[in-house]
């Protein structure tokens, strides 16, 4: 007669702890929070918080603070990934490079004065602590290549017509208009509004593509 098997003994769903599961949430959710803290201090002007001030903002613990992060070059960079995970949407256009010239400069610039609205705060910290964070940087510098690369894409057909040398100036000339430090001035130099320095910007992007 055959014997009934032995119970497994590996864990399965039923044997999941309830207090460790308890305890990492909660663990994440102080995490979140201390995060979440640094970010507001970032929109507020605040580009190196130190980890007494993202603790009191968050309500976490100093020590708890520094038991999440080792530093607060960690605390900036998990702070940076978060909100260019937020917005990661933002960075992408449909249609690159599709429609007439004049509807494209009026998406493209429209998306990144968009963009510039939500991640403006965090990229002024970033560029704070990017020349002596490795991490940091190579951040940066893949983000500015992307939007490069789409520039490039969304103005594909005028560049094409142009000869290698003029469609390299031309790209170039429309990644500084359309780059976040020009944006930058233009609100934060200049005062002007979201509208006006979208209105300024279709203006100086459809003068270097010679739009009548």
């Amino acid at each position: 007669m055959p014997t009934a098997p032995e119970p497994s003994l590996d864990s399965g769903p039923d044997d999941a702890d309830p207090a460790a599961d308890g305890r990492t949430a909660r663990r994440q959710r102080n995490r979140d929070l201390v995060v979440d803290a640094a970010l507001e201090l970032f929109a507020e002007g605040m580009l190196q918080p130190g980890a007494a001030e993202v603790a009191e903002r968050s309500g976490v613990s100093l020590r708890s603070v520094y038991r999440y992060f080792d530093d607060t070059d960690a605390l900036i960079r998990a702070a940076v990934q978060r909100s260019i995970d937020k917005v990661r949407p933002l960075f992408e256009l449909e249609g690159l490079g599709e429609g007439p010239v004049a509807d494209r400069v009026a998406r493209i610039v429209a998306g990144r004065v968009r963009l510039h609205e939500e991640v403006a705060p965090m990229v002024r910290a970033n560029l704070q602590r990017a020349p002596t964070n490795e991490i940091l940087r190579e951040t940066q510098e893949g983000n500015w290549a992307a939007l490069r690369r789409q520039v490039e894409a969304m103005f594909e057909p005028e560049l094409a017509a142009l000869e290698p040398a003029a469609a390299a100036e031309v790209a170039a000339a429309l990644d500084v208009l359309l780059g976040f430090h020009s944006i930058e001035h233009l609100r934060r130099s200049a005062g002007l509004s979201p509208e006006q320095t979208r209105r300024t910007l279709v203006r100086a992007v459809g003068a270097v593509l010679a739009i009548p």
